[in-house]
């Protein structure tokens, strides 16, 4: 009997050891700690108090701010190789720090050979520190590796107080690898403000630091 009775506490046991094995506590998450975008910072103590005075603005809420950043780039080629628009947007992702959406025609187009719902850019949104984050990597590491680069135009407003600006390389940032690009790609990047007027918004980006060929506009 003691035989008989040994087997079956050894699969008792085994049983017993497999199931605290399931409800094991999981590992602890390592969060780091987060630290202020720098020109986060800049807006609140230098940016905000210097805008409110130059246009005599009577509360800081007044005072526009950044809300956020569309980066897209157009990939018209992905028509006749959609591999150009998996890299696109792997490129696009390593950039911005953030995963990209697949932007689609909305209609046929004969004469490029596009029809409704292809595949043709992507687009990536970037709001918050993130959003700070890469403004500051923009103006300090990007645009500098811009060849003959004379500064940004200002002739780019809206008239509602956002800003476009196009670049022809995604190779000017220093997250890519010129030697791994099979394709050079341009993109477009909007700031998007809470700015009523162009005057107001230039101010406000020149103030984050973007280089404007000019001083100021008409």
């Amino acid at each position: 009997m003691a035989k008989e009775q040994k087997p079956q506490k050894e699969q008792k046991d085994k049983k017993a050891k497999a199931g605290e094995e399931k409800v094991a506590e999981p590992k602890a998450k390592v969060v780091e700690p987060k630290i202020p975008a720098r020109l986060k910072e800049r807006y609140a103590k230098d940016i905000v108090p210097k805008i409110k005075e130059q246009f005599g603005y009577k509360s800081i809420m007044q005072v526009p701010r950044l809300s956020k950043i569309v980066v897209n780039m157009g990939v018209g080629q992905a028509v006749q190789d959609a591999k150009i628009l998996d890299e696109a947007v792997k490129d696009l992702e390593t950039i911005t720090g953030q995963k990209a959406s697949v932007r689609i025609a909305k209609k046929s187009i004969s004469n490029f050979k596009l029809r409704e719902g292809m595949k043709i850019g992507a687009k990536v949104t970037l709001r918050r520190e993130i959003m700070y984050e890469f403004l500051d990597r923009f103006i300090s590491l990007a645009l500098p590796r811009v060849r003959d680069f004379r500064g940004v135009s200002d002739k780019s407003f809206d008239g509602r107080g956002n800003y476009t600006l196009g670049l022809k390389e995604q190779i000017i940032f220093p997250e890519i690898n010129p030697d791994k690009v099979t394709k050079v790609l341009g993109m477009d990047i909007t700031f998007v403000t809470t700015a009523k007027t162009d005057k107001e918004a230039y101010e406000l980006l020149a103030a984050f630091g973007l280089p404007f060929r000019k001083k100021e506009i008409n």
